[in-house]
């Protein structure tokens, strides 16, 4: 097949698996941390309309010889009433690093949320204490479904304790688990409450304001810290990484963007940070006792778009689903 593969929303939508995503995603964190990605970092562009901003994030696995660039934009609210178009939307790029040829073009929304659920799983995975089967998640969003689909992959999860900020999107977010998954969630009045027995939370606000306090989280708990991905973004107070084993995606991009900086900027975290791909190649430690508060501090990469993204590549080509189209007219 030749030309520039061309892949809707609907047709992402039936290749996304997400057991091949969390794959993709560990691998994407071992690729970064083994040195075999160039990652630039990223851009964001806040627009006049209020809340609405839309970040380029672009990858090279240089191993994979491909290239991303994935355009993600949220925070358009009128758009459902005013233009009949989600709130936030993505697409992928993806080129030929042997040839630079654009090689498809696909919805990235998708894609996006998927991705960031499996990043909760990996994180899960090596980080949780042995036997841990009861979550909470704090913000009752699509992304507090999304890890719910990925970590449930990983974990046995027997119960969820549920916080958002709206009570009635709360309860909309239980009815709709207990009806997809068969697992009882039970919405908490505050947020103290939904992790009081927890062993693992999962944090999913749009991180405007601290959510969760020091001496909420049981010790052992496995907190896995998704809304930050901007300077000035908040969810945790700062004194929760004290005493706390934590674990970034990408150091460099935590340090400036995500939750960790704020409590780098209170002295609280000091020293480099260690990155999950670290932990998995067995660099650095994970877990070091069934006591210990775990934190994965979670910004998003551009490489797990990469990864994602060849994954469903591959398999668009096999299944022969897609549609091809002359991008470039060929030299004479």
């Amino acid at each position: 097949m030749t030309g520039t593969l061309l892949l809707t929303k609907e047709e992402v939508r039936g290749l996304l698996q997400m057991r091949d995503v969390i794959v993709a995603v560990e691998d994407a964190y071992l690729a970064y941390s083994g040195g075999d990605v160039d990652q630039p970092p990223y851009m964001g562009i806040h627009l006049t309309t209020e809340a609405a901003e839309i970040d380029f994030k672009a990858g090279y696995r240089r191993s994979g010889e491909l290239v991303s660039l994935k355009a993600s934009s949220g925070g358009f609210r009128d758009n459902p009433g005013r233009f009949g178009l989600p709130n936030g939307m993505g697409t992928v790029l993806l080129f030929d690093g042997t040839s630079g040829a654009l090689t498809c073009v696909m919805d990235g929304s998708l894609l996006t949320g998927y991705r960031t659920g499996a990043s909760g799983a990996v994180s899960v995975r090596a980080l949780a204490r042995s036997g841990a089967h009861r979550l909470a998640a704090i913000g009752t969003g699509n992304q507090a479904r999304m890890q719910i689909r990925a970590i449930r992959e990983v974990m046995q999860i027997d119960a969820i304790d549920a916080w958002g900020r709206s009570i009635e999107g709360a309860r909309a977010f239980a009815a709709e688990i207990e009806a997809e998954f068969g697992i009882p969630v039970s919405v908490a009045d505050t947020a103290r409450h939904a992790v009081a027995e927890a062993d693992v939370v999962v944090a999913t606000t749009r991180a405007s304001g601290v959510v969760l306090r020091a001496g909420w989280l049981r010790p052992g708990t496995h907190l896995v810290a998704i809304g930050t991905d901007q300077p000035g973004k908040q969810e945790l107070d700062p004194e929760l990484f004290r005493d706390a084993r934590v674990v970034v995606d990408a150091a460099a991009q935590c340090i400036e963007k995500g939750e960790v900086q704020h409590a780098l900027r209170a002295g609280i975290v000091t020293g480099p940070l260690d990155e999950i791909g670290e932990v998995l190649l067995g660099r650095k430690p994970g877990r070091q006792s069934d006591d210990q508060i775990t934190i994965f501090d979670s910004t998003g990469m551009a490489i797990q778009d990469n990864t994602t993204a060849a994954v469903l590549l591959r398999e668009a080509k096999a299944r022969g689903i897609g549609r091809c189209f002359d991008f470039l007219t060929p030299a004479g």
